[in-house]
């Protein structure tokens, strides 16, 4: 296995260079007029230029061939499932749930085994958010993918990736994130079924949330997002690939030597990995469940205040401790999307048919909550201090998006689990009139 490095900070001013070649980075400036080694300067944003201070994305690269040398781009016919068509079916506002996502048997790498399950907007207009499931068995030999588009927020579910970036090696196993943000090429290579889930925003970046009257410390600490360190390999290829997600297809260009050919760089733009076990739970230490917002990771903000085009949230273990409260999710009609998967064990509120692997997908307005199983332990159980969810780690991507289903996720996954709505058929009705024709509730 290859050594992996890393810069720890979250929108940070990062400088790295290979140990190999010192001075790899120009001194005072960004283009003398000959990098040292016979590099070549590159700058790559993430912003416009003219943006305010605290959102100017830039990384500069010093590399040993531009990335401008390739033939030119075109149609890519693989990743057959990978879509931007939010019309496909018709509509659907009810529970969906799917059983957990086939890895495929036959050879296939990332790129061809992205499956988009549901999304919305438009990559053109840059406003929108796609989910994908990746379900892969092979590395991505001689290829390197990035996206035009927008974001990735990579969440492995079975097995590790060894990601190639532009920067250097980082590698993300289950219960770990990444951000590969847009434009950064990369390549994963894995050692078996591998399998997991990927929220594409196209609005902005991902960015840590404001803390409020948590104060200056919790949730995710910027120390553990963590970078990598500068790695390359000066490397000919009779054909390497260089494959490009743009305006929601595939394109693809070949070139004759590898693109992660970085030597050194410095800037503010980069990937990152961040371990979701280091997360730091904020809760309720007297009564009421407190509003899932207190366990975002990262959010990607929208041009409202306070309303994001994705918040991604995770439900690690904890204790619970409330009085007087029933402690599960309460019943639930959000203006917001809500997708849920499962990285392991059980989730609390649905121990039964939510499975890692799989995922759930409450739209705007649908109803939604704890099974009958879940209601009825939870409203009789006795209150004491309890750790919950040992062993499991559930998230959720929610948006203020309405997101539609494509036809791979409504139907040729075949996946869709056609009984959810059978979870919350038990519930009966526990309302009673006492003989004095006063209303009494009665326990269930």
């Amino acid at each position: 296995m290859p050594e992996y490095k890393y810069l720890p900070g979250f929108g940070s001013e990062f400088v790295s260079e290979h140990p190999n070649y010192p001075d790899a980075l120009p001194k005072g400036q960004n283009t003398p007029q000959k990098c040292a080694y016979g590099l070549y300067a590159e700058q790559l944003n993430g912003a416009a230029f003219t943006a305010p201070r605290i959102e100017n994305f830039r990384t500069w690269f010093y590399r040993i061939r531009p990335s401008a040398v390739h033939k030119p781009f075109q149609p890519y016919n693989g990743a057959k499932f990978l879509s931007n068509n939010w019309d496909e079916v018709p509509p659907n506002p009810n529970q969906l749930r799917w059983n957990p996502f086939d890895i495929p048997g036959e050879k296939i790498d990332f790129v061809d085994g992205l499956h988009t399950v549901c999304g919305a907007g438009d990559a053109k207009s840059r406003h929108g958010i796609a989910i994908h499931i990746y379900m892969c068995n092979s590395s991505m030999e001689n290829r390197a993918f990035y996206n035009s588009d927008g974001d990735l927020l990579i969440v492995p579910q079975e097995g590790a990736l060894d990601i190639v970036t532009e920067f250097g090696r980082i590698y993300v196993e289950p219960n770990e994130i990444c951000v590969i943000q847009q434009g950064m090429r990369f390549a994963v290579n894995v050692t078996g079924p591998t399998r997991g889930y990927i929220c594409e925003v196209y609005n902005g970046h991902f960015k840590i949330p404001d803390l409020g009257p948590i104060g200056a410390n919790g949730l995710a600490f910027p120390r553990d997002f963590l970078t990598p360190t500068a790695w390359f390999e000066d490397r000919d290829v009779e054909n390497f690939q260089v494959i490009s997600k743009f305006q929601g297809s595939l394109f693809s260009a070949s070139q004759n030597h590898s693109s992660f050919d970085v030597v050194a760089w410095h800037g503010n733009y980069v990937p990152y990995k961040y371990n979701l076990a280091n997360f730091m739970v904020i809760n309720s230490v007297s009564f009421d469940h407190c509003d899932p917002s207190i366990f975002t990771v990262l959010t990607c903000p929208s041009l409202r205040p306070g309303t994001a085009i994705c918040d991604f949230v995770i439900f690690p273990p904890r204790w619970s401790v409330q009085e007087n409260t029933f402690r599960p999710p309460y019943y639930h009609r959000n203006c917001m999307s809500e997708f849920m998967g499962l990285i392991q064990g059980r989730y609390e509120a649905k121990e039964g048919g939510f499975f890692p692997g799989g995922a759930t997908l409450h739209s705007i307005m649908t109803p939604h909550g704890p099974d009958y199983d879940c209601f009825d332990q939870a409203s009789n159980a006795k209150l004491e201090p309890q750790r919950i969810a040992e062993g499991t780690q559930s998230f959720m991507f929610e948006s203020s998006l309405s997101m539609a289903t494509t036809k791979w996720g409504q139907e040729t996954c075949n996946k869709l689990d056609q009984q959810y709505y059978e979870c919350w058929q038990k519930l009966k009705n526990n309302f009673r009139i006492s003989s004095y024709g006063r209303a009494v509730m009665l326990d269930v």
